[in-house]
């Protein structure tokens, strides 16, 4: 198996505003995930989350030792949200094997040692540092919270599928889910917010080929843009908003960690005072 990491160093806005697009996707956008046999990870510095993905192919790969954690096993003091947006595969933790279909995710608590994916899944990894141990947990879009939001006139009408939330399952400080656009909808969470108490991870997935969709980050008054194809992840800092639009409807996976785990924890940005 091959295992390729790489490490994200964190930025402020004041220099985030002197970069241009080359400069901007090499510090915020994560491509080439998902690649077959492969174990690919991110380790950012931005609260320390680590994205990345893991595509057996039929083939087991085993992840444990990650030598940016600093430790002899990457979950000895972190947790880990794993979400599949492939074919049904498998995942071993501790001499247990879980079998993940398309939506599920499997909250892995620390000290569990080293995982086992399996299968033809499609495997997204998130990972944080833990302060406590809370059990491994398998959790399908049933048992998830769903939060219904927007309109189709508005172009935003959307269903939020919450799984790693505090009314679902108990995390450290990993707060994970994702949301999916009806058809003829492509805005997300605009009007636009910020968490200076957290960071996010947007992964955009469930698109054509050829769709797109416009990330929009940066300051409120300062904003940018990237330009996101399927699978490909945005690291948004704390100061940044993170908000887009799409060539057509796409499902996009959140994750945030940093200093709780109220989802609700934002600072909104009106329409005007957006430039």
């Amino acid at each position: 198996m091959t295992l390729i990491t790489e490490t994200r160093h964190a930025i402020d806005p004041a220099t985030a505003k002197t970069l241009d697009t080359t400069a901007l996707r090499d510090h915020f956008h994560v491509g080439g995930l998902f690649a077959p046999g492969e174990i690919r990870l991110t380790y950012s510095h931005y609260d320390r989350l680590i994205v990345g993905s893991a595509a057996p192919s039929g083939a087991p790969l085993v992840l444990d030792h990650v030598a940016e954690t600093g430790t002899a096993s990457v979950l000895d003091r972190r947790e880990m949200g794993i979400l599949n947006i492939g074919a049904p595969g498998s995942v071993t933790v501790a001499g247990e094997t879980h079998t993940l279909d398309k939506g599920d995710v499997l909250y892995v608590g620390r000290g569990a040692g080293a995982l086992e994916f399996g299968g033809e899944g499609l495997f997204y990894i998130l990972s944080a540092p833990a302060h406590a141990t809370h059990p491994t947990r398998l959790i399908r879009p049933a048992d998830a919270r769903r939060v219904e939001l927007g309109s189709a006139e508005t172009s935003n009408e959307r269903v939020i599928i919450q799984v790693l939330h505090p009314e679902v399952c108990d995390t450290c400080q990993l707060v994970m889910g994702y949301t999916q656009l009806a058809t003829g909808s492509v805005w997300n969470t605009m009007p636009a917010h910020t968490h200076d108490r957290r960071m996010e991870a947007y992964l955009y997935f469930d698109m054509e080929a050829d769709a797109r969709v416009f990330h929009l980050m940066g300051e409120p008054s300062e904003t940018r843009h990237l330009v996101m194809a399927n699978r490909e992840v945005v690291i948004s800092p704390p100061w940044s908003i993170h908000a887009g639009a799409g060539t057509g409807a796409y499902t996009f996976c959140w994750a945030m960690a940093g200093d709780n785990v109220d989802f609700t924890d934002m600072d909104m940005i009106a329409m005007e005072d957006l430039k």
